[in-house]
C-alpha cells in the first residue's frame, strides 16, 4: 500500500488530510479545465472541416473562370496582370487566451474588390477568378489561426490529462492511505491506551 512516510500523529494526520483535500480540488480544477480546453478544440475542428470545404468550393470556382480568363484573354497577358497583383499586404495577429492557452486570432483580411489591374484588355472572368482567390486566401489565413490554436489547445489538454492522471492514480490515493494509516494506527493506540488505563484500575481495585 503506497502512502507517505511519515509519523502517525495528530499533526500530520491534519496535515494530509489538508493535502488530500487541496489534490481533490486541484483534480477537479484540472477535469474542468480538461472539459473546457476539449470543447474549444472540437468547436475548432469543426469549424475547420467547413472551411477546408469552403476553400475546395472556391478553388474550383477560382480555376474555372481562370481557365475561360486564359482562353479569352491570353495565358501571357493573364501572368503579366497576375505580377502586379498583391492578394496580402499585412497580416495583423493578436492573440487572447482560453484557460491560460494562448490563442492566436488573424485580423480579417478584406476581401473586397479594388482595382488592382486595369480593366483594358480584361473581363468578367478575371473579375470572379480575383475575388475567388481572394477569398481562399482569406479562408486560408482563417484555417491557419484555426490549425495552430488546435495544436496549442492539443498540447494544454495532454498536459492537464497528465497532471489530473497523477493526483487520481498516485498522489490522492497515497493521501488517502497515508489518513486510513494513522486513523488506524491512532485508534489502535487509543485502544490500548484505553486498557491500559482500566487495567491499572482494577489493579488498584483489587489491592
Amino acid at each position: 500500500m503506497d502512502r507517505l512516510n511519515i509519523s502517525p500523529t495528530k499533526s500530520n494526520l491534519i496535515q494530509t488530510k489538508n493535502s488530500l483535500n487541496l489534490a481533490q480540488e486541484g483534480y477537479e480544477l484540472l477535469d474542468q479545465k480538461r472539459n473546457v480546453l476539449i470543447r474549444e478544440m472540437m468547436d475548432r475542428i469543426d469549424e475547420a472541416k467547413e472551411i477546408q470545404s469552403e476553400i475546395n468550393e472556391y478553388f474550383y470556382e477560382a480555376y474555372q473562370a481562370l481557365q475561360i480568363v486564359d482562353i479569352t484573354m491570353g495565358i501571357q497577358t493573364v501572368e503579366e496582370i497576375a505580377t502586379g497583383i498583391d492578394f496580402i499586404e499585412d497580416i495583423k495577429i493578436s492573440s487572447y487566451s482560453v484557460m491560460g492557452v494562448e490563442i492566436p486570432e488573424v485580423e480579417p483580411i478584406s476581401e473586397e474588390i479594388e482595382p488592382r489591374y486595369s480593366f483594358f484588355r480584361t473581363n468578367l472572368a478575371l473579375d470572379r477568378a480575383f475575388k475567388n482567390f481572394k477569398r481562399v486566401v482569406s479562408l486560408i489565413t482563417r484555417l491557419a489561426e484555426i490549425e495552430t490554436s488546435v495544436y496549442r489547445l492539443a498540447t494544454s489538454i495532454k498536459r492537464t490529462q497528465k497532471r489530473a492522471n497523477a493526483l487520481d492514480n498516485i498522489l490522492i490515493p497515497r493521501y488517502r492511505n497515508t489518513v486510513k494509516f494513522i486513523e488506524d494506527t491512532l485508534e489502535e493506540k487509543e485502544r490500548e491506551d484505553f486498557f491500559r488505563i482500566k487495567m491499572l484500575k482494577e489493579k488498584r481495585i483489587n489491592k
